[in-house]
């Protein structure tokens, strides 16, 4: 966060944002127990034990270009011809050079013996097995020397690192076909009330589909979870104690959507107090005031509010950096970019505010932020028209034109 964004006045008896993190975090301990994967099968994975090479890589000095592997001290000048002793593709085996002459050579094909360094073939002249060298000839030119990307006994990949195609290529390359990754965080999504029900389902009045689940359920996996669904629990006191002591048995956390708040509906709140401990509830943020956390004989849980734009940013603000956490991960902080807003916001709010926002580049390479005409919670729409959240810190007023912090879904989402 920037400096401006570590200001963080509290209202009474909230939390600051700076304050929650730092609880959630805290409290998440990475998960024992590991998983083998093949290296096909790693995308995503968290990697537990750091990738060791065995071997250098390249393993020989080879041929940066198609040319002519000489040694230089008969190429001093411009002008020297050399018979061509033998060709060498990649992935041939070389013959020692014999001495006073050139080898055909391509990219990628091991330096033979004796020579030191290619010459490419744009300078060369070939005819009748000889070749006319044009130009004189340093030693080690063109040449990639064995260990120069990869040393045997390196660290290529360390642990903690989720894994991207990048990293299984750099696996590969060292001969790697298994990688030890941390098993997956088993989370249980429970969404408490009456009114909900599953899509597919006949819409009857009083209802809504159960949109929450999904969302829930999506950003869970897109963090590389292990989702299990406890349906919807009727509003109860004794119905939710029940499905969270069930989700606790059987889970490294539990989410809870909906029933946080303090109506008499909301039932999650004096449930978790009867199962376990309440640790956290109320912070200084809009969207998402009401945030629980606590545990259920041990097990961690999140509670968030029903409102689906409400349960989509305090995911990502507090849920995130929890589940990385477990899974051993130490790039939970966001990291903000700088960005022009592209609007006026006069309605300061002693609370933190994380507005969605959509980020555009104009015809002058300038990436302005706008953002979303509707303040409302229950917008599900309006996070699918945005591609980010824009923070807006307590009592600020800013006007367009000012530099504003933006935060991508994309960087949160991973």
């Amino acid at each position: 966060m920037t400096e401006e964004l570590c200001c963080t006045p509290t209202l009474s008896g909230l939390l600051s944002y700076e304050q929650a993190v730092e609880r959630l975090v805290a409290a998440a301990h990475p998960l024992s127990g590991t998983d083998n994967v093949a290296l096909r099968d790693g995308l995503g994975r968290v990697l537990a034990a750091g990738v060791v090479s065995t071997i250098d890589v390249p393993g020989w000095d080879y041929s940066a270009m198609d040319g002519y592997a000489v040694n230089a001290a008969d190429c001093r000048s411009a002008g020297a011809e050399l018979p061509v002793s033998q060709r060498l593709p990649a992935g041939v085996a070389p013959e020692p050079l014999v001495p006073g002459t050139a080898a055909r050579i391509f990219t990628g094909a091991p330096i033979p013996a004796g020579a030191d360094a290619v010459v490419m073939q744009e300078v060369c002249t070939a005819s009748a097995g000889r070749v006319r060298v044009d130009v004189a000839v340093p030693p080690g030119d063109n040449v990639r020397r064995r260990g120069e990307d990869i040393a045997a006994g390196s660290e290529i990949i360390r642990a903690g690192t989720r894994l991207e195609p990048q990293h299984l290529g750099l696996a590969a390359s060292v001969g790697c076909a298994e990688l030890v990754v941390c098993r997956r965080p088993r989370v249980a999504v429970v969404a408490s009330g009456d009114e909900l029900l599953m899509p597919g389902e006949p819409l009857t009045p009083g209802k809504i589909y159960n949109s929450n689940l999904f969302t829930a359920g999506g950003l869970l996996r897109a963090l590389g979870c292990e989702v299990i669904e406890m349906g919807i629990v009727e509003d109860t006191l004794e119905a939710t104690k029940a499905a969270l002591a069930e989700a606790a048995s059987c889970a490294d956390l539990v989410f809870a959507s909906g029933g946080v708040s303090v109506g008499e509906e909301d039932h999650v709140k004096p449930a978790i107090e009867a199962l376990g401990t309440l640790d956290m509830w109320k912070i200084a943020i809009r969207p998402g005031k009401p945030v629980a956390f606590g545990h259920i004989d041990g097990t961690p849980f999140i509670g968030s509010p029903g409102n689906p734009v409400s349960l989509f940013v305090t995911f990502l603000l507090f849920v995130r950096p929890f589940l990385l956490r477990l899974q051993g991960r130490d790039d939970w902080r966001l990291q903000p970019m700088q960005v022009i807003a592209d609007f006026d916001w006069q309605r300061p709010d002693k609370r933190r505010e994380f507005q969605r926002a959509q980020l555009a580049i104009g015809g002058d390479g300038i990436a302005r932020a706008s953002v979303h005409p509707s303040r409302s919670s229950g917008v599900l729409s309006s996070v699918t028209w945005a591609n980010g959240l824009v923070v807006i810190p307590e009592g600020r007023v800013i006007a367009r034109g000012e530099s504003v912090d933006f935060l991508p879904f994309c960087e949160m989402l991973r």
